[in-house]
């Protein structure tokens, strides 16, 4: 696999430019031709890099980024662009579950103007938090479902993002004696474990 990595951000010591450059648009396929037409990549990293140096300028942070840029898998998990952060401010994008790193996420998704099916094909990480994340999520899925075996009872986690429900619902799927379902919409769905016989 011959992935395309780029640097970039804000060493220790810099400069404020005087006037902020106007960016351009991430132009997303039509809706007709959105649902299976895979991310462009070198498109996107183009443009995310772009996004990243304004963003980490203008908010004086001490960061410094990788940006790579995969083959298209529809097979795999992994990004077709990851941004990993990396610098003296790190603490700062982690603190409160890495509440300003998905900030970050969330605002080059809208910069870029990808469909919300594209999100997961963009990724941001600093110091392996995604990583402990998908433990976290695995371990939490697997406890509720031995609660919910043991009592009968169905359990509701906290409205959380399409890809952290996938996650569980993947480690869930074929567990005996549950299912999983999402319910809710927007920003307030849930996934909820069932006992399996329940309907």
């Amino acid at each position: 696999m011959n992935d395309e990595r780029i640097s970039g951000g804000n060493p220790p010591a810099r400069q404020r430019p005087a006037r902020r450059p106007q960016p351009q648009r991430f132009s997303a396929p039509s809706d007709a031709a959105r649902n299976d037409a895979p991310l462009d990549g070198e498109k996107a990293a183009a443009e995310l890099k772009r996004f990243l140096d304004v963003a980490l300028r203008e908010t004086n942070l001490a960061l410094e980024y990788d940006l790579t840029v995969a083959p298209a898998s529809g097979a795999s998990e992994e990004p077709d662009v990851a941004v990993v952060f990396r610098g003296e401010d790190e603490n700062l994008l982690l603190e409160r579950n890495a509440e300003l790193l998905l900030a970050l996420e969330h605002i080059a998704h809208r910069w870029l103007r990808l469909d919300p099916r594209l999100h997961d094909r963009v990724r941001f990480d600093c110091s392996g938090y995604r990583a402990v994340r998908l433990e976290e999520l695995k371990l939490s899925a697997r406890v509720a479902a031995q609660r919910v075996r043991e009592t009968g009872q169905p359990f509701r986690f906290n409205p959380m993002s399409s890809r952290e429900r996938r996650i569980i619902h993947l480690e869930l799927n074929g567990a005996a004696g549950v299912r999983t379902m999402s319910e809710g919409v927007g920003e307030r769905r849930q996934l909820v474990i069932y006992p399996a016989a329940r309907k």
